[in-house]
């Protein structure tokens, strides 16, 4: 018995290594992949499945699911994501004037904040580490959900709290987003112009963690507008 429980594990690991690193991935080709046979494949899958570690999209192929991308997530917060991110959130914190979090996708339809460097202002967004919010109507689940415009941030005001708007841009890892950082700013001291400059320079930061994540240089850029420049808002919260 304990050795088919452990050769039935063997097979799950083996069919979500080939989701994680081959997916999108159909059934016929997890289970040629896995040698094992289509019924088996199928039956472990679907355990998977409604565990959170594999998802399938709509055209039916299975890829890594909300729990599996949260754990990792998770664990390279621990050890990697949030050293990573930590400099370049004190940055923002100090140039901005506004709180800057770190947030990934949590089980279900959540977000989860992980880190959170205060912003410098009297009035500003105080530490939510730890919670959750949900992906609809918010900036991060747009932004964790793969739903950025071409300008490579979401702004939304009044998504999760009455009276703050959430900037937000992603980090990513190759193709695929891990984490989303933003800039939580009290709505009365923004306008479409600060937004539009926060959101910029935001999505200049993300750009360049997520180079550095995969370990590829950063795409050639502007530079980051000096405090005291054309930002006068942003200027005077540094």
């Amino acid at each position: 018995m304990a050795s088919s429980s452990a050769r039935a594990v063997e097979r799950a690991l083996a069919l979500l290594t080939a989701a994680c690193q081959a997916g999108p991935i159909t059934l016929s080709d997890a289970a040629r992949t896995t040698e094992l046979a289509i019924s088996t494949a199928l039956r472990l899958l679907r355990t998977l499945e409604a565990a959170g570690f594999v998802a399938r999209d709509a055209e039916g192929r299975y890829g890594p699911g909300t729990l599996i991308v949260q754990l990792g997530a998770a664990a390279m917060s621990e050890q990697f994501l949030v050293r990573l991110c930590a400099p370049a959130m004190d940055d923002l914190a100090a140039a901005t004037g506004e709180s800057v979090y770190l947030s990934v996708r949590g089980h279900g339809s959540t977000a989860v904040y992980l880190a959170i460097t205060e912003g410098t202002h009297s009035v500003r967004h105080v530490s939510w580490v730890g919670r959750t919010v949900r992906l609809d109507g918010s900036a991060a689940g747009a932004v964790l959900r793969e739903e950025v415009p071409a300008s490579g941030y979401v702004a939304v005001a009044r998504g999760v709290e009455d009276d703050v708007t959430a900037i937000c841009a992603p980090i990513r890892l190759r193709e695929r987003t891990v984490a989303a950082l933003s800039l939580l700013v009290p709505s009365y001291r923004v306008d479409g112009e600060r937004t539009e400059d926060l959101g910029v320079r935001l999505a200049r930061v993300t750009q360049d963690l997520s180079a550095r994540l995969t370990g590829t240089p950063a795409l050639a850029r502007a530079p980051a507008p000096a405090p005291g420049g054309s930002e006068p808002d942003t200027a005077g919260a540094s």
